[in-house]
């Protein structure tokens, strides 16, 4: 009987079984995407699988405590899987990732997320930034980067807006314009953004970028749920006579004179934001005035507050707490806007809970996070501007003709920067810095007549004189080139640096695997260096240039790292750029496509036939007007901009017309500049282009044979 029962016991829990698993499956609901908390944010340095904000945590000393990548492993690093763009520009966005998911912003503001197992995209957004609005952008389409809070992801987009996506299906949740819709079309509204926002108890901060043209700047906080105005902080002084938003502003306004709010008086947070837990504060930089020659936008040369500073706000409120000028009456483009970053650092045998900033005048600079007080002030790169950094006083000791008032001066650093956006990083491990840094020279020559515009920059700079300054003064070095190096975070004290490339160097990453990962730039490849010792362990060809900073996360027990590629290549604007996300993992064995074997287009304008007046006419405007895109003497910026001495536009001025006074490619970014430029204006400049690309046709070697780039290796 008891054997019996068992039996129909056990037979009975058979068919409950079997039965059961003729039920349809239940597939469990997915987790919700990108569930980033206040708290989570607030404790991300005990989450090293995750990425969740710009710079991996609140510090923003873009570490990784990960450490199965790491000075033995990193010969077996290769490629796990790629994703390739729709777009042919500069990529600067550093990826987040969460929760299985990676997050990038690319060129035009568009957003991707992607499965970080596979490589599939689960979707993308593009926000149709009108094409036209790149006339409104000084230095690139680029992105920076991406922002989570609470089921969204944040980008702020070209023409100024402030948008939340759905993290799971990239749709808009809100979209704010940041500034006001009243003036959107007014041509002293020239906001753009490119920063990466951040999220502070519950608000997005975004500061815009537009110090070129003529613009007030700004930064402000909005409610992370729906997108409305928590406070906004203005960087300089507007008119007098419509009164003063706080006490800053009418302290600030007291070091300006003349009618500076005419032309905005610049001042825009377009990079640099660090919010800092432990005090509460909210640390950003500020840039450059408008125009970049004080002559021109304060006549009695005053401090001109809050310029080329860096700022620290209540992020609750957005008041005023203390601030440090770094660059007192600015008149060479020194934002310090350059990335910042919070760090506890022992100082003359003190703890000290500092911000530090190696920042665009050549300077690197400790401050104490809470009161502001200069700590040190030390010069990391060539600087000739100023002899140091007067420590009782905090200012620098200028040199009186590198103000280039009466004469040119040949400043170092240039505008190019001391370090410019590229993200720096710090190893508590090995208590060292690691900055990219730049080495370059830039002619400051006033432009004797300046006029302020509504299309193009306005600087009141000569932008076609530096070639000829270099030529007339052919002992002055020129040239622009990129390196990282290792400092002493408390004195600035070099340890040790890489090799040099042309232009600027990428972001870096520090992990706890005693490693710094670093894009070379236009040398096109990513590597890794003994963070103690600098030496190069690893190298993989990228194809193309690399320059936004890569991160590091780790999934199903494995440690991957991601960066986004994507810039200046041989051919220029024309060639393709292989603009990419790319992650790497050890044992990784994927290789990348060849590149294809590009020839550009030849150099075949038609013949000069004008005047020296008419050619002398069109360097003039093309220098007001188009050397900012264009380069100088038709020289473009990396891949960016079309090189106009190659465009076949040169052989017809019915057609060079259409797109500079019609605006029929304000699409693709070329926008019209009739508002500006007169007929016989348009046929100067043509005529001039003419003329230097007939010089450089008669000085050009005969053409190579097409060749490929070097290929990916792991």
């Amino acid at each position: 009987m008891t054997n019996r029962t068992q039996s129909l016991g056990l037979a009975a829990l058979l068919l409950s079984v079997t039965l059961a698993g003729c039920k349809p499956a239940v597939s469990p609901a997915p987790p919700p995407a990108a569930q980033v908390t206040a708290d989570r944010l607030v404790k991300a340095e005990s989450e090293p699988s995750q990425w969740m904000t710009y710079n991996g945590s609140y510090s923003e000393q873009r570490f990784s405590r990960l450490k199965a990548i790491n000075t033995d492993t990193i010969k077996s690093l290769g490629l796990a899987w790629f994703a390739d763009y729709d777009t042919n520009l500069q990529q600067a966005g550093a990826p987040l990732f969460i929760d299985g998911v990676l997050y990038v912003s690319t060129a035009w503001s568009k957003v991707y997320a992607y499965d970080a197992r596979s490589g599939k995209q689960l979707w993308q957004y593009d926000p149709k930034v009108p094409g036209e609005w790149a006339a409104k952008v000084c230095c690139g389409l680029v992105n920076r980067g991406l922002a989570a809070f609470e089921g969204k992801i944040y980008v702020g987009t070209l023409d100024g807006r402030l948008v939340a996506l759905d993290a799971a299906t990239g749709k808009e949740a809100w979209s704010t314009l940041t500034f006001d819709a009243a003036k959107k079309d007014d041509p002293l509204y020239r906001y753009s953004i490119t920063m990466a926002p951040r999220v502070a108890k519950g608000k997005v901060i975004i500061g815009a970028s537009g110090g070129e043209f003529s613009v007030r700047g700004w930064i402000a906080a909005f409610d992370a749920s729906t997108g409305k105005e928590a406070w906004r902080f203005h960087t300089v002084p507007g008119n007098p006579a419509d009164g003063f938003e706080n006490e800053a502003m009418k302290k600030a306004a007291t070091t300006w004179s003349g009618d500076w709010w005419k032309l905005g008086g610049g001042g825009t947070v377009w990079d640099a934001a660090v919010y800092d837990p432990s005090t509460n504060l909210l640390y950003f930089g500020t840039g450059n005035g408008t125009p970049w020659n004080q002559t021109y936008r304060d006549p009695k040369g005053g401090d001109n507050l809050y310029l080329a500073s860096i700022i620290a706000l209540n992020v609750d409120t957005g008041e005023y707490v203390w601030h440090y000028q770094t660059t007192p009456a600015d008149t060479w483009d020194y934002d310090s806007v350059s990335p910042m970053m919070t760090a506890d650092i022992e100082i003359d045998g003190q703890k000290r809970h500092v911000l530090i900033q190696p920042c665009k005048n050549g300077f690197y600079y400790v401050l104490d996070a809470a009161s502001g007080k200069l700590l040190n002030a030390t010069p990391f790169t060539t600087v000739n501007w100023a002899k140091g950094v007067d420590m009782k006083t905090g200012r620098p000791i200028v040199v009186p003709a590198a103000r280039y008032e009466k004469s040119a001066f040949n400043l170092r650093p240039g505008v190019q920067g001391g370090h410019g956006w590229h993200a720096n990083a710090y190893s508590p491990d090995t208590g060292l810095i690691y900055v990219a840094t730049q080495d370059a020279a830039f002619p400051m020559v006033p432009d004797a007549k300046f006029t302020p515009s509504t299309v193009g920059y306005n600087l009141g700079l000569d932008f076609t004189a530096p070639a000829t300054y270099y030529q007339k003064n052919p002992k002055e070095q020129g040239g622009f080139v990129g390196y990282l190096q290792a400092m002493d975070p408390a004195t600035g004290k070099q340890l040790w640096r890489t090799k040099e490339n042309q232009g600027p160097t990428g972001g870096a990453l520090a992990t706890a695997g005693g490693l710094v990962i670093q894009g070379a730039g236009s040398d096109s490849e990513l590597r890794a260096y003994d963070a103690k010792s600098g030496q190069q362990l690893w190298s993989f060809a990228t194809q193309t240039a690399s320059l936004a900073p890569p991160i590091s996360y780790e999934l199903d027990g494995k440690q991957y790292v991601a960066v986004s590629v994507g810039g200046a290549v041989p051919g220029g604007y024309y060639a393709p750029n292989y603009s990419r996300l790319l992650v790497f993992a050890l044992d990784g064995k994927v290789a990348l496509p060849p590149v294809v074997a590009y020839t550009p287009p030849p150099l075949d304008p038609p013949a000069s036939t004008a005047s020296a007046d008419v050619i002398a006419a069109g360097h003039e405007a093309y220098g007001k007007y188009c050397a900012a895109c264009h380069g100088q003497n038709g020289q473009t910026r990396g891949s960016t901009f079309p090189n106009l001495m190659l465009t076949p536009l040169l052989k017809s001025q019915a057609d060079f017309d259409q797109v500079v006074l019609k605006g029929v490619r304000s699409a693709r970014g070329m926008a019209s500049f009739a508002a500006v430029l007169k007929p016989e204006d348009s046929a100067a400049v043509r005529e001039y282009v003419i003329s230097i690309a007939n010089e450089a046709k008669a000085k050009a070697p005969p053409p190579p044979p097409a060749s490929a780039p070097k290929q990916a290796h792991e």
